[in-house]
């Protein structure tokens, strides 16, 4: 029952304590919630009241509506992303970058579907890669996705000067992917920084990402950096929040 002396609107006080069953794992990830029927009866309030409390929830991430089923707690993240070894050259001579890797680890299907453009590099890009703003780029957009489901869109960008002639600019790079054929142009590859934000989507991502109300993106901006310290490539990737969890592992220097 709520408190209605203590100045908490219903809502909110029947929202915090459904919510802190979800994380007590009193309602389970997949499970559904009371229907809105017994929240009443439980919680001693209106139907509005209710409903309020589980968009509030909604709003959050915690929980999604099924039309004509009910209300679920949402599951967590399904798809670890390593950052230690994803990398990794020996990753890649296994055929075994990035997203692949990521599937291994989980067992799911990978597939992805790719376009490729050339514009002229904007501020930010050129910033970046360290060519003149303007410049041409090759842009290799990427739809990724897991058993079917889109989980992650990438777009990498990466001077035309070195991309011209290779198969980094054909929808299929061949083993090893952009970077192997990087490195059989001369770059190779010494180090990588991503910087990690998140954000709430634009329509189109949550549409592509086919995400509920509330859920957010995590972004990432990766650099490749080849040993010489020439930035070769810059990649933006829009990670669907409530299928990702990403894993840094580093040395205590």
């Amino acid at each position: 029952m709520v408190d209605r002396r203590s100045g908490v609107p219903a809502f909110r006080q029947v929202a915090a304590d459904l919510r802190e069953k979800i994380t007590a794992g009193t309602y389970a990830a997949g499970e559904q919630l009371p229907s809105e029927r017994d929240l009443v009866d439980t919680y001693g309030v209106s139907r509005p009241t209710v409903r309020e409390a589980v968009n509030m929830l909604r709003t959050e991430g915690l929980v999604v509506a099924e039309h004509g089923r009910g209300v679920f707690v949402r599951p967590p993240a399904s798809i670890q992303r390593v950052a230690r070894s994803r990398l990794s050259r020996e990753a890649r001579e296994r055929n075994r970058g990035a997203f692949l890797a990521d599937a291994a680890a989980r067992g799911f299907t990978p597939s992805t579907s790719v376009k490729i453009r050339f514009e002229e590099a904007d501020a930010r890009v050129a910033a970046h890669l360290a060519i003149d703003e303007g410049a041409e780029v090759t842009v290799r957009d990427r739809v990724m996705r897991a058993d079917g489901l889109v989980v992650q869109l990438a777009v990498s960008r990466l001077p035309r000067t070195i991309t011209r002639g290779t198969a980094i600019e054909d929808v299929n790079t061949g083993p090893g992917g952009a970077y192997a054929r990087l490195e059989e142009r001369g770059h190779q590859l010494g180090s990588f920084v991503e910087h990690v934000g998140a954000r709430m989507p634009t329509p189109d991502e949550a549409s592509l990402l086919q995400l509920a109300d509330g859920v957010p993106v995590i972004t990432v901006t990766r650099v490749a950096y080849a040993f010489d310290g020439l930035p070769v490539e810059m990649n933006d990737m829009v990670l669907a929040a409530d299928r990702y969890e990403l894993s840094y592992e580093w040395p205590a220097d």
